[in-house]
């Protein structure tokens, strides 16, 4: 577990020095993957199944804000619809109206919640988004994901029913109409799955608000719980026809990635809770206080040790000196001869009753000599 901690530990550190490298190289990623699905799923003009084109749009998307993913994700599958059908386009148009007018009312701080809605159903891995939002999000991030579940459903009838659409003539354009807005109002398997993500994040929201201990481990496993019962109910009643096989499969998959999610933001030590009681002249104050688990990043420090031998530095004349014990002072005079083979350094101390002489030969040789006067 320490070794977690540490790790988990380096990556926030390496996030928050370079956060302003890697938030648009992740907005240019998903704005990228979310054009090419776009592009991938419709397809109808092929201009803009360009990567060139995909690739500028994407750069642009990494330095304008989040909702602009959501602007350029609407016009291309507006431009893609028109090469289809002008009336499926406006159909459309109205349908993205009214969803951005709900969107930008209650949920637009959630822009990313919106695409990556539409990204995970398009990867057939839908049940990690309510469990996910839950337990990062508030209630109200239920709207984006709804917005982003009739967008995916909506594209996806479209796409399905694409021949049909275009063997129509001029004179059928109610029909037409009438066909997209079915996609959105009469679908009944995007209403039960809109349901069910909304139940489970409620539900996921208020288990982990709670103070209980493993109160997110609790509530994950409470909303992949009731996500598949209200999956399962909306199957018996409508016909959804709901593959129990992926969804257990993705329920155990939004499992997984709710304990890394709870790793990175919620790792706390429920063995060391601490309850606390004090009063003021109002209240009586209850506090349960849980310590996070915590390691810091080990830093190792180089040290560099150099084994050159430095020149001797000689003292300046008149120097005062001190030498212990006798804390006695010396006056240093040097005196410096040289010869062709070596330089030797001499340096006399004198005092009231000893004179001192170091003596030291160009080899490194050091001798002492001492004499009594």
């Amino acid at each position: 577990m320490s070794n977690l901690l540490e790790i988990r530990e380096k990556l926030k550190l390496l996030y928050s020095r370079n956060e302003f490298i890697l938030v648009p190289v992740f907005k240019f990623m998903l704005a990228f993957l979310a054009i090419c699905m776009v592009n991938g799923e419709l397809g109808y003009m092929g201009k803009l199944d360009n990567l060139g084109l995909v690739l500028i749009v994407s750069l642009l998307c990494s330095f304008l804000p989040n909702g602009c993913i959501i602007l350029f994700g609407a016009l291309f599958s507006l431009m893609h619809l028109y090469e289809l059908s002008l009336e499926v386009a406006i159909a459309a148009l109205a349908i993205y109206l009214i969803m951005f007018l709900l969107f930008f009312r209650m949920g637009s701080k959630d822009t990313v919640i919106l695409i990556f809605t539409v990204v995970l159903l398009a990867l057939r891995i839908p049940y990690v988004i309510p469990v996910a939002v839950g337990l990062l999000a508030s209630p109200l991030s239920a709207v984006s994901v709804a917005c982003g579940t009739v967008v995916y459903y909506m594209l996806t009838y479209i796409s399905d029913n694409a021949t049909v659409i275009s063997s129509m003539g001029a004179d059928e354009a109610t029909a037409k109409l009438r066909m997209v807005i079915d996609s959105v109002l009469g679908n009944r398997a995007m209403i039960v799955m809109i349901a069910a993500f909304a139940i489970t994040i409620a539900a996921v929201y208020l288990i982990r608000r709670m103070s209980i201990d493993y109160s997110w481990s609790i509530a994950m496993v409470v909303g992949v719980i009731i996500d598949l019962v209200v999956l399962l109910v909306g199957d018996l009643i409508y016909d959804t026809q709901l593959s129990l096989g992926m969804a257990v499969l993705g329920s155990i998959l939004a499992l997984v990635i709710a304990k890394v999610l709870e790793f990175f933001r919620f790792c706390v030590d429920y063995s060391r809770t601490e309850k606390v009681q004090y009063e003021d002249d109002e209240y009586y104050y209850y506090v349960k206080a849980v310590p996070k688990m915590s390691m810091p990043a080990v830093s190792k420090t180089v040290k560099r040790i150099n084994t050159q031998r430095r020149p001797v530095r000689v003292a300046e004349e008149d120097e005062d000196m001190t030498v212990a014990p006798r804390r006695v002072n010396r006056s240093v005079v040097t005196e410096r001869t040289g010869s062709r083979d070596g330089h030797a350094r001499h340096a006399q101390s004198r005092t009231g009753s000893r004179s001192v002489t170091i003596s030291r030969e160009s080899e490194g040789d050091e001798t002492e000599e001492f004499e009594d006067l």
